[in-house]
């Protein structure tokens, strides 16, 4: 075959494989266009809106004794529920994926509850169970003299409540995909069972539990529903941050309920972009 009768049959092969995808052009504008108006333009109005009080006003906003005491109890909550739900959610995955027992596939779907249950129905229940005169409430406050409900605790045993899913799930497939054969070689070689958990199961589980924890912590600090009715809402003592936007709304602060929101998207991202690094680190490391 001449060179010249070969050139259309390049040309044809080229735009075959240009044109593996039918409408790929099409499908990835449209998809860049969807994206940018339910997400971008958003963002964009969040980072926008709050300046148009000023640098001073926003920064008074920001540094008002609420809004502070609102974002420590929001991002504290937040950190130490899902700093709690590491321990449980492994205890829960590890159960679920290497022992049979009676009752594990309801405690499998127990584990997607949160996902499934409306907020505000979450919330309701957790009040009536850790009221003062609820079913765990009552009994905690006469023997330990502890108040659940309508307190810090409360924010925190609601975040709980909805970030323990996301480490559960997270870890979960990792744990069932892990091989035994590590963990034989560490039993023959002397090694007790604490001993192969933590120097063979855990370093392997370790960037997985790293994204469950950076997903529930993102759940968590922005949860509003599971709160409102636990927290009590005091300003200063049990107010979330989410809690003071609705209020500025309300009051048609709209700039100052951006600025808060904004400084909230700042300081998560922050937190996740730290996690997702270290994450990164570990990866190398293991490579």
């Amino acid at each position: 075959m001449s060179a010249s009768a070969s050139l259309p049959f390049l040309a044809t092969a080229r735009s075959s494989r240009r044109h593996a995808l039918p409408g790929f052009n099409l499908s990835l504008g449209l998809t860049l266009a969807w994206l940018g108006l339910i997400v971008l333009v958003p963002l964009a109005a969040l980072a926008i809106k709050p300046w148009e009080i000023g640098v001073g006003g926003v920064l008074a906003v920001l540094t008002d004794a609420r809004v502070l005491a609102a974002f420590r109890l929001s991002f504290g909550a937040a950190l130490l529920a899902a700093l709690v739900s590491v321990p449980v959610g492994l205890l829960i995955a590890w159960t679920v994926t290497r022992y049979r027992f009676p009752g594990r596939r309801l405690l499998d779907a127990l584990v997607d509850l949160p996902f499934a249950l409306p907020t505000a129905v979450a919330g309701l229940a957790l009040t009536a169970l850790f009221a003062p005169n609820g079913w765990l409430g009552a009994p905690l406050a006469e023997w330990f003299g502890w108040r659940v409900a309508f307190t810090p605790a409360g924010v925190v045993v609601a975040l709980v409540f909805v970030a323990l899913p996301f480490l559960v799930r997270t870890v979960e497939p990792v744990l069932r995909d892990l091989p035994l054969d590590a963990e034989e070689a560490a039993a023959t070689l002397g090694a007790t069972r604490l001993q192969t958990i933590r120097r063979v199961v855990l370093p392997a589980l370790l960037p997985a539990v790293i994204t469950g924890f950076g997903l529930g912590f993102a759940r968590a600090v922005g949860e509003y529903g599971s709160i409102i009715f636990i927290a009590g809402n005091m300003p200063m003592v049990s107010e979330i941050a989410p809690l003071l936007i609705v209020v500025k709304l309300e009051q048609f602060d709209y700039a100052g309920a951006a600025g808060i929101g904004l400084a909230m998207l700042l300081l998560s991202f922050v937190i996740l972009l730290a996690l997702n690094l270290w994450q990164r680190r570990l990866r190398r490391g293991r490579a």
